[in-house]
């Protein structure tokens, strides 16, 4: 039984399933694997500062979001998806803007905010941010807001 030589280089070889990133500067002394849950988090925290954003991600995922909250735990990375190649970032994102802030700025602010933080923290270039509206949020159209007590009060009836 004879056995084939295996070439070293191609065994140590991660797959690209293995890393997600690798950085530039790694200089032939190993390599950084970037999770793409990593660079989404980053996105997600991102962006809650941001004026005029309500929430993000779509109405299933704002729900899930809800009951983690109740339970203690903040997922960053809802609405947010990545994809992350060895050098550069793409990340598409869901969000609900508090009326009446103008959607294009907050979309922007949106964009400009995760250009900073991927490419500062990460160290990767981002390529392109897609922003999503789905809705707009409207102050007191939630059952939990203190502008409902009006709403409470019976109005006086017009038919007898």
């Amino acid at each position: 039984m004879t056995t084939q030589p295996q070439d070293k280089t191609q065994a140590s070889k991660p797959t690209t399933a293995t890393v997600v990133g690798k950085s530039p500067n790694d200089d032939g002394r190993g390599t950084t694997a970037i999770a793409d849950n990593v660079v989404a988090k980053i996105a997600g925290i991102a962006v809650h500062d941001i004026p005029g954003v309500y929430a993000v991600g779509g109405g299933a995922a704002r729900a899930l979001g809800s009951i983690r909250d109740a339970m203690g735990q903040k997922d960053h990375t809802q609405g947010i998806s990545v994809e992350v190649g060895q050098t550069q970032v793409a990340v598409d994102i869901t969000l609900v803007v508090e009326y009446p802030h103008p959607l294009k700025e907050v979309a922007g602010q949106v964009r400009d905010a995760i250009y900073s933080a991927v490419e500062d923290i990460v160290g990767m270039e981002v390529t392109e941010v897609n922003v999503t509206v789905t809705d707009i949020h409207v102050p007191g159209d939630d059952i939990d807001d203190d502008d409902d007590d009006a709403q409470t009060v019976p109005a006086e009836s017009r038919v007898s």
